[in-house]
């Protein structure tokens, strides 16, 4: 059992300095190692490491972060595009693993994640955040336990701001990020997973880049990543999820929703401000019996990062896996799987037709 939990981060940027603020708040956790080959990002990490810095060793790479040996766990959260290379190394090991959101680029890297994975004994955790926010574990629990009934339609929304900047600009191109619908919205088709509790048959994607990053230009290059789309999921069990999203909304009062219709009643969440709204089916023009209840979040968790606490819960999730006291809640497979549904709707947009779950091997 490990007791103290030696960590290494792989990717000092924006979202490497959120996992190491989380970590930091964590009990029986510190940070030994950082790696990245950006030395403008390994500052952003000794300012967030503080007094600490001066005991963390740096390396350029997850290869020489193995050899030397001075970590328990490391968090992979590197460009998407790198994730397969970076991890390399890392299976070869027998460090736990935490690796960011998405899994990889495309489906074909995912499975050769999952085959690596497979029968390895320390644990491999996929980066689903989202299914940390107490206010969405707390949707899902009640939609399981049954509260509305049989459930026939989930609906997700995320009305927010454009892609940040990132180093190199890495973001602004399908072939790093594996497109918007990969990059951005795997954390969505995995909570669809979550909670329908059944796999996808079908998906149709209408989406485009329609108002963001058209007038940017890198080397001559320009921007191909969609900033909205609408994108509808047939699961095997017969439910029917959407996922609506939209990257120039910046001023919406929630910036994710979600609305699960069973045969019973309907359950929102609105986040922020973390409010679940539940109501009942009361019959045709009869008063509605609407309850709205809050799901608090520690402060501590809030001032860590920027997803609503969800990066500090899933820490305390996966440091119990580390230590042997819980399961891996988020495997390689539901990465792999989370990718699928995301390639399905980029070929979906781009072709503008639907696309089987088969065409892609699953």
């Amino acid at each position: 059992m490990v007791n103290t939990i030696r960590y290494g981060i792989v990717g000092t940027g924006m979202m490497g300095v959120e996992h190491i603020r989380n970590i930091l708040i964590q009990p029986g956790a510190t940070i030994t190692a950082i790696a990245d080959p950006v030395e403008a990002s390994l500052g952003w990490a000794r300012g967030a490491l503080g007094d600490k810095a001066a005991g963390v060793a740096e390396y350029a790479s997850a290869q020489e972060m193995v050899k030397g040996g001075n970590v328990d766990a490391v968090v992979v959260v590197s460009p998407n595009y790198t994730h397969r290379a970076v991890l390399e190394p890392l299976l070869d090991s027998d460090i736990a693993i935490l690796c960011e959101k998405p899994l990889c680029t495309t489906v074909e890297d995912a499975r050769w994640v999952v085959e690596q994975v497979e029968g390895r004994a320390a644990p491999f955790w996929t980066g689903m955040e989202y299914r940390y926010m107490p206010p969405a574990a707390a949707f899902i629990e009640q939609v399981h336990a049954g509260r509305i009934g049989k459930l026939q339609m989930l609906l997700i929304r995320e009305h927010r701001f454009p892609f940040l900047v990132k180093v190199g600009d890495w973001n602004r191109f399908s072939a790093n990020t594996g497109g918007t619908m990969v990059e951005k919205c795997c954390h969505f088709f995995d909570l669809m997973r979550l909670i329908v509790r059944s796999e996808p048959v079908r998906v149709y994607c209408s989406g485009a880049m329609d108002v963001n990053h058209l007038d940017e230009r890198y080397d001559g290059r320009t921007p191909d990543i969609i900033d909205n789309s609408f994108t509808t999921v047939d699961f095997a069990n017969g439910v029917r999820a959407m996922l609506d999203l939209c990257m120039f909304a910046d001023g919406a009062e929630h910036q994710e929703e979600m609305s699960a219709t069973g045969d019973k009643a309907r359950l929102d969440v609105l986040i922020p401000p973390g409010d679940l709204v539940y109501s009942p089916r009361v019959g045709f023009m009869k008063d509605k019996a609407v309850e709205r209840s809050h799901v608090p979040v520690d402060p501590a968790a809030m001032e860590a990062g920027s997803h609503y606490g969800a990066t500090y819960y899933q820490h305390q999730a996966f440091a119990k896996a580390v230590r042997g006291d819980g399961a891996v809640e988020v495997t390689a497979l539901d990465g792999l799987r989370a990718v699928g549904i995301g390639q399905a709707a980029e070929i979906s947009a781009r072709e503008k037709r639907v696309v089987e779950m088969t065409e892609l091997g699953f």
